[in-house]
Formats: C-alpha cells, sequence, structure tokens
C-alpha cells in the first residue's frame, strides 16, 4: 500500500461521533495526521452543531493519493448524495487501493460513486431507500453490523467501536485484544488510578513553564 496517508471526508449534517473512535486512536495513539476534505472551503456544521472547516478541498486532492478515505454517517444525506463533485471525487478512486470506511448512512455515497458495485456492504439507512435510490445494490445488502469486501468496510452506526478497530487493523495497526471494550468488569482503585511516564511529565512541565512566565 502507498505510503500512508489518511482523510475525513465530510459534508452537511456529518456525523463525529461515528468516526472520533478512529480519528482519535489514528492521531493521538498512532500520530497520524488526518486531512479533512470537503467540496468547498467553508464550514460544514455536524448533526450536533460543530463547526467544521476543512483544510483542503476535493479540487485540490484525488482519492487515490490517501490509503483510506474515512466517511461519517449523515443525518440529512440528500445534500451529499446531490453533490457531483464529492461523487466524482469518490469515483475517481474505485480502482486504487484507497480503502473506503464508510459507517450509518454514508455507504450511500459509496454506492452512487459505483465503490460498492459487486460488493457486500452494510450501512444504517432505512431500507426504503433501497426502493427509492436505484443506483444501491440490495442484493448484496448484508444485515450484518459490519462488513468488509474487497478495499471497502462499512458498518451500523452503532458498532463505531468495531468499525475503527477493523478499520485500524485493517491498516496495520496492532490494537490489542481488548480495543476500548467496555466490559462489566470489577475495577480495583489501582485500575482507575493513571500516571504520566517520566518522559511525558517531564514534557509536560516544560510545555507548563509557557503559561507560567
Amino acid at each position: 500500500m502507498k505510503d500512508k496517508k489518511y482523510a475525513v471526508l465530510i459534508y452537511p449534517y456529518f456525523s463525529l461521533q461515528e468516526i472520533t473512535c478512529l480519528t482519535s486512536c489514528l492521531t493521538i495513539w498512532f500520530g497520524e495526521e488526518l486531512d479533512i476534505i470537503a467540496s468547498e472551503k467553508k464550514p460544514y456544521i455536524s448533526e450536533d452543531g460543530f463547526q467544521v472547516i476543512p483544510a483542503k478541498t476535493l479540487d485540490e486532492v484525488k482519492a487515490s493519493d490517501y490509503s483510506c478515505i474515512i466517511l461519517p454517517g449523515i443525518l440529512n444525506p440528500l445534500p451529499a448524495l446531490h453533490d457531483d463533485k464529492l461523487i466524482q471525487f469518490l469515483q475517481e478512486g474505485k480502482h486504487s487501493d484507497t480503502v473506503y470506511a464508510a459507517i450509518s448512512s454514508a455507504p450511500l455515497l459509496l454506492s452512487k460513486a459505483g465503490i460498492l458495485d459487486n460488493k457486500d456492504f452494510t450501512a444504517g439507512y432505512f431500507m426504503q431507500m433501497v426502493d427509492i435510490f436505484p443506483f444501491i445494490d440490495g442484493e448484496h445488502f448484508v444485515h450484518k453490523p459490519l462488513v468488509e469486501d474487497g478495499n471497502v468496510i462499512t458498518a451500523i452506526g452503532m458498532f463505531f467501536r468495531e468499525f475503527a478497530e477493523r478499520v485500524l487493523v485493517r491498516l496495520g495497526y496492532d490494537v490489542g485484544s481488548d480495543f476500548m471494550l467496555a466490559g462489566n468488569r470489577a475495577y480495583s482503585e489501582n485500575d482507575l488510578t493513571f500516571y504520566w511516564s517520566d518522559a511525558d511529565y517531564r514534557e509536560f512541565l516544560e510545555e507548563l513553564k509557557e503559561y507560567t512566565k
């Protein structure tokens, strides 16, 4: 696979909650950088009211530039679904080795772009959409929490943890055997007491000096 380079594609009413488990692991755990990309250089408002300004527009990049493109779910998918620039951007990477990671209703966009042609997938949208939109291949819709087929990973929104884990593993990261599991175990006081490493503690003290001059 190409040198690791990742993007999050945003559009009106996108869901932060469904992808932040994945994006925080990529950036905080593994030190990766993410390009936030969109059709226009303007604030995009998430489904819960956060305003996000993309770093790059789709005119500046190609889908095939990226090892993985993350597509969050969408409360109202219609604006993104009818954004020709966005659909064309996704189409451009159809025959590349780019991994498309789409959760909740975002597989709609991949279907319209032809990325899901002859691929099994799942999604969190209402099944009537299969009847409404002829580009959705209902025969390949799999009623499972998460489906991986070729270079596409899709998931239902409530399985955001499993989605994050599968994408990270696909990208070659070691996430251990109990990745962010909530579990019902009893925790001791020691389990819930946290300390910096000596190096991290010293780094924090140095940063603190900038605020205490």
